[in-house]
């Protein structure tokens, strides 16, 4: 399931949406009579990556969605633990640890390690499977950590959360009734806190890895097409998504809990 959803929402990514339909215009155009037809959805999936890519549109549809959330300020109480969200790495003795993780993944583990030091005997989990790879997304974030000055003994590593909903039920198991901060990205804070929310945790934010800017003034840059707006084009339809399959998933539960009571009730009134 968890693959199935993986795939299904990269398909669904506004790029190779895009794309696909790029490709489905000239097959139109190459092999149908429809050649207008073809022309039509050839120019709507140009324009269509052209306004992913623009900032404008790119910045206006993230910014709301990041600024739910300010960072992290000390809170005026011990804070036991501070929880690091996984993301992307790669393995490579190569190039230093640093570059092993990806940039979401760098900025979370800085802003951890910032908050954690702001209290001092707390402890920092880091969370995230391995990926296809042999050596999971805790322990190379781990590596980094040990590499900036976090003692080995601070370190909590949850090496098996495939995703936030598995992270948060972890992280529930472990912390309990101990006062816990998350970090994650401020794009993906709102969902994250909904799913420590249900496993029934109330977490302080820290969100960080903020993309989205409102004062950007140069001519040649907001007006120019760039990777770094689709970026954050394909950050907001990810995490709309993330939020829609959350949704989806909560009714299905809900539904089958309210099924189970009404099954239990009958039961209960037939055996009286």
């Amino acid at each position: 399931m968890f693959e199935l959803k993986k795939v299904v929402s990269s398909l669904l990514m506004p790029l190779p949406a895009m794309l696909i339909m790029g490709i489905i215009g000239l097959m139109l155009i190459m092999f149908t009579k429809k050649q207008k037809t073809g022309c039509f959805v050839v120019l709507f999936s140009f324009l269509g990556i052209f306004l992913i890519s623009f900032q404008p549109v790119a910045s206006r549809l993230l910014l709301p969605l990041e600024r739910q959330y300010t960072a992290f300020f000390p809170v005026d109480e011990t804070i036991d633990y501070v929880m690091v969200l996984g993301s992307g790495h790669v393995v490579d003795d190569k190039i230093p640890p640093t570059s092993e993780l990806s940039r979401t993944g760098l900025m979370r583990l800085s802003e951890g390690i910032r908050v954690m030091r702001m209290y001092p005997g707390s402890k920092l989990i880091l969370s995230g499977y391995a990926g296809g790879s042999e050596v999971s997304n805790a322990r190379m974030m781990a590596k980094v950590a040990l590499a900036l000055g976090v003692a080995k003994s601070d370190i909590i590593l949850l090496e098996t959360a495939k995703d936030t909903w598995e992270e948060a039920r972890q992280a529930a198991a472990f912390i309990k009734l101990k006062k816990l901060v998350i970090v994650t990205s401020a794009s993906h804070m709102k969902r994250a806190l909904m799913e420590f929310h249900s496993a029934g945790l109330k977490p302080y934010p820290a969100p960080t890895n903020y993309l989205a800017q409102r004062n950007v003034e140069q001519i040649w840059v907001k007006y120019a097409p760039k990777a770094v707006y689709l970026e954050q084009t394909e950050i907001y339809w990810h995490e709309t998504l993330g939020l829609i399959w959350q949704s989806l998933r909560n009714w299905v539960s809900n539904s089958d809990h309210k099924d189970s009571i009404v099954s239990d009730k009958k039961v209960i009134k037939g055996d009286t």
